[in-house]
């Protein structure tokens, strides 16, 4: 029978893979209490939840999930990072933490049900956010739109100048 503190992990679990658009998979190995801290304090208000679980546990949680691939990934001292909304948050914050001390190391992570592995990270992490995406597209839509906008005006002041010259010249 198997402790109800292990069956609250593995529901945890999978409650967080269930809920995650991007699950990162972690080696902490190496990071002091301070750095953890700081990590996970980061990860936090971001709204990202970092969770230290033994491997046999998340193996057990990730089943029928869409994240079974991770399996692979669990060995060794594991954390996971779930992330909610943003895929790209957690993967900066990650990221920026692995530049300043090469750790925690990033084993792999599942964006959209698929794996990737610890160095396309820097892919994730270089990306702009959401917003600033979204404020591109919709520039680049708006872009063309404000360039006919702007010749039809062109069109319009010179007809309305030569209808003006024309009664002018009537009088």
């Amino acid at each position: 029978m198997p402790k109800p503190e292990k069956l609250q992990t593995v529901d945890e679990v999978k409650k967080y893979l269930t809920d995650a658009k991007a699950v990162f998979v972690t080696d902490y190995t190496g990071l002091n209490v301070e750095d953890m801290t700081r990590l996970r304090k980061n990860l936090r208000e971001n709204s990202i939840k970092y969770l230290v679980a033994k491997n046999t546990l998340v193996k057990i949680a990730v089943k029928d999930t869409g994240f079974e691939e991770i399996v692979g990934h669990l060995s060794g001292q594991t954390a996971l990072a779930f992330g909610f909304d943003d895929p790209s948050v957690p993967a900066k914050i990650l990221y920026n933490s692995f530049k300043e001390k090469q750790k925690p190391t990033i084993k792999a992570f599942v964006l959209d049900k698929q794996l990737f592995t610890g160095k396309d990270i820097i892919r994730l992490a270089e990306l702009p956010s959401r917003e600033v995406l979204l404020s591109q597209i919709v520039a680049a839509v708006e872009s063309p739109f404000s360039s006919l906008i702007m010749s039809l005006d062109g069109v319009f002041q010179e007809l309305i100048g030569t209808v003006d010259a024309l009664a002018k010249s009537k009088e």
